[in-house]
């Protein structure tokens, strides 16, 4: 495994951004592991974050980027670290623009914040986790409806490896449904591997009792 991948997974951990428990999926699964990016608290985590988001676009996003899309509401912070990140990391101006939840009906009105999108502008989309592309799928229809875009890549914290509604993952049913290729700084997999039964800061948070409920999870939801 790459070192900034564990490096990631480990500062996600500490961030308390990766926790372990019971908890339930804005897709309705209970799920054994969460990963909840509203938990970034700090500018320092913020930095770091935007960090491995934008090395994340460079490995993966060969076509020039004209705006980063941040899917409300955890997606605007992130577009926006991602953004400061490409100029301050590889000295790319990249614009960024973020949805409201609700449609603004005084001012410039409207639903989209931030650059406004034009015909053949590429977009990359950022979001936390894909789980079953329910949150990809909302925003889909609101960005066609700015301007004729191309999607050119989702990036994401976590791959969730999980079914999506049927028995392909999130990631292959958005391809092939919209051609969105879907690029994460880790997996799932990537998580156990690298922390089951290894100890951060003194703490293990991948035992057997935590891994056997994710494999039983896996079991349930995930394509492997």
């Amino acid at each position: 495994m790459e070192a900034y991948k564990k490096e990631f997974i480990e500062f996600m951990v500490r961030s308390g951004v990766l926790t372990f428990g019971d908890f339930v999926t804005k897709s309705g699964r209970r799920t054994p592991y969460f990963v909840n990016t509203g938990n970034y608290v700090t500018g320092e985590q913020m930095q770091k974050l935007g960090g491995f988001y934008a090395e994340c676009i460079k490995a993966n996003i060969k076509e020039k980027i004209d705006a980063l899309f941040g899917p409300a509401y955890k997606g605007i912070p992130l577009c926006t670290a991602v953004s400061m990140a490409l100029y301050s990391k590889f000295n790319e101006n990249v614009n960024y623009c973020f949805n409201r939840k609700e449609a603004k009906d005084h001012g410039e009105g409207g639903r989209m914040v931030g650059y406004k999108l034009k015909d053949g502008d590429n977009v990359v989309i950022i979001e936390d986790v894909v789980t079953a592309g329910t949150s990809v799928r909302e925003c889909l229809p609101l960005l066609k409806e700015q301007a004729d875009v191309n999607i050119v890549g989702l990036i994401v914290s976590v791959d969730r490896m999980e079914k999506g509604t049927g028995d392909k993952t999130a990631k292959q049913e958005l391809f092939e449904q919209y051609g969105i290729k879907t690029y994460p700084i880790v997996t799932v997999r990537e998580i156990i591997d690298s922390i089951y039964n290894q100890p951060i800061d003194g703490k293990v948070y991948i035992d057997d009792d935590v891994k056997q409920r994710m494999e039983e999870y896996f079991e349930k939801y995930c394509v492997q």
